[in-house]
């Protein structure tokens, strides 16, 4: 049963758009899902490995513009008047390469910031994402610049002589993302209920036991942001071509903050937890909208905020475990582990 409750539960996401008809709430649930799949991405380095970065929204706006560039075409003067002109290529292309490159900036931010640890990683963080918003606000002959990328075209798919389809609607962008979410979480699971996955679990616990009996900490810490990078890449790619226009407010800090929230009040370390926070968050203000001003609205979200991290500090998702008397072996056995 406990196998089966998550298929059950994706069957019950994906009956949603079957009764729910209301396009405002559908457009909710499609960037809410969005966000959950980034927040998951950010579970991977919070929960699991224990590294806290507040500039993951960077690895989401690289996932949007790489995806957004590669499908529209660019022409762009680089250093020496040299010339790159690219033609558009189809768009589950750009979604591809928006998960490489995302990856690739993953590797090489976390090769150089694993170096330090704490309140140094976090600033390393916060930097690189702060330097990647101000290249998309300032080269404005490649992204535009605060004029906004437009005319993006939505996801396509079919086979050549039996037609093609765009998802221009909010029910095909729905199951998309529900797609994508899933296959983000099949990923995650497997990752860390592996023996990789145990390696990242000690280095949390306890570093220092964990390179003793033979963990490499970098080699792990980086093979985590890759894969945390890549997947935040793909959220991004989703992000820009539902929405179809992007420009580098991409890039705000609140989008980090948004999935460090998701992250907190589920239950870092669980592989429901940012499902949970970003089910929460993600419709505390759709449902304040209806009843309250502006500014109420935001002392609700974090009224609820502080309310959960007081009561449940563990997160919503391992207080329900222990509640019910359910255990997830989360724990890592520290094995000498092969160089």
């Amino acid at each position: 049963m406990k196998r089966l409750f998550p298929w059950l539960v994706v069957l019950a996401f994906a009956s949603i758009p079957l009764w729910l008809h209301d396009p405002y709430l559908l457009n909710a649930c499609i960037t809410t899902g969005i966000f959950i799949i980034a927040a998951m991405s950010l579970n991977l380095l919070l929960g699991y490995t224990g590294q806290l970065s507040l500039g993951h929204v960077a690895f989401f706006g690289i996932g949007a513009y790489a995806s957004a560039l590669t499908s529209l075409g660019l022409d762009v003067e680089l250093i020496g008047g040299f010339r790159v002109v690219h033609e558009p290529w189809p768009v589950w292309m750009g979604f591809v390469l928006g998960v490489v490159i995302a990856g690739i900036f993953g590797y090489l931010v976390g090769k150089l910031s694993f170096r330090v640890r704490g309140a140094y990683f976090v600033i390393v963080t916060i930097s690189f994402a702060e330097v990647v918003r101000l290249v998309a606000l300032n080269w404005v002959e490649l992204t535009q610049g605060p004029l906004a990328l437009t005319s993006i075209p939505p996801f396509t798919f079919g086979l050549p002589g039996l037609g093609y389809v765009d998802l221009y609607g909010k029910v095909e962008n729905f199951y998309l993302v529900l797609g994508v979410g899933v296959i983000c979480q099949l990923v995650i699971s497997r990752l860390t209920k592996s023996r990789v996955g145990r390696a990242m679990v000690a280095l949390k616990e306890n570093e220092s036991l964990a390179v003793s009996v033979g963990i490499d900490v970098t080699r792990y810490l980086i093979l985590a942001a890759v894969i945390s990078a890549g997947i935040a890449g793909a959220a991004g790619s989703l992000y820009a071509h539902y929405l179809r226009i992007i420009d580098p407010d991409v890039f705000m800090f609140l989008y980090t903050v948004t999935m460090v929230i998701m992250v907190i009040t589920g239950g870092k370390g669980t592989l429901a937890g940012p499902i949970v926070g970003g089910l929460i968050f993600g419709f505390i203000p759709v449902i304040a909208r209806s009843f309250a001003t502006p500014e109420l609205q935001w002392i609700l979200y974090g009224a609820l905020m502080i309310l959960i991290v007081f009561v449940l500090p563990q997160g919503i998702v391992p207080a329900i475990e222990k509640w019910f008397g359910v255990t997830d072996d989360k724990s890592a056995t520290l094995e000498p582990v092969k160089p």
